[in-house]
């Protein structure tokens, strides 16, 4: 009985999670998304939202079905975005992706390799999207980490 009760509370506790905020504008005619790490008590270090990974114009109006499909399933629509803009929550999972994403994306220029890439971070475990984002955030030089990336998901040989 007593052991029955400790795992009940057990498997009650709230879940220690990063938090993650998604924050959508338009500058102009043009739609801007961006991904935020929130305080929380999963990153005590974490004093002040800040701003993971963005993306706009171009690059997102070509990607904009597939980044829609990925908000929309984590239950953010873009499509009925008041003026003044929006911020919701993002589970954590959803927010890795997006954020690698948008990060990778950003600088290329070549629709079939955005293609390519997209579709490969969709492909990837969520430990894998995990690792790659920390490396692309947390290294001195990340441009290389986020080259090394695209030229893993672009090769042919996948």
């Amino acid at each position: 009985m007593m052991n029955a009760r400790m795992k009940a509370d057990y498997m009650n506790r709230p879940a220690i999670q990063p938090s993650y905020e998604v924050r959508a504008r338009r500058v102009g005619n043009e739609l801007q998304v961006d991904i935020w790490q929130m305080p929380s008590s999963a990153s005590p270090h974490i004093v002040t939202p800040i701003r993971v990974a963005g993306l706009a114009g171009r690059n997102l109006e070509i990607n904009q079905i597939r980044i829609f499909k990925r908000l929309k399933d984590a239950g953010i629509r873009l499509d009925v975005m008041p003026i003044d803009g929006l911020r919701l929550p993002i589970d954590e999972a959803a927010a890795l992706r997006l954020a690698l994403m948008f990060r990778v994306l950003a600088p290329m220029r070549s629709r079939s390799a955005m293609v390519q890439v997209a579709e490969g971070i969709e492909e990837m475990p969520r430990e894998e999207a995990a690792y790659w984002l920390g490396m692309a955030v947390h290294r001195k030089n990340p441009r290389r980490v986020l080259t090394a990336l695209r030229v893993l998901l672009t090769s042919t040989a996948r």
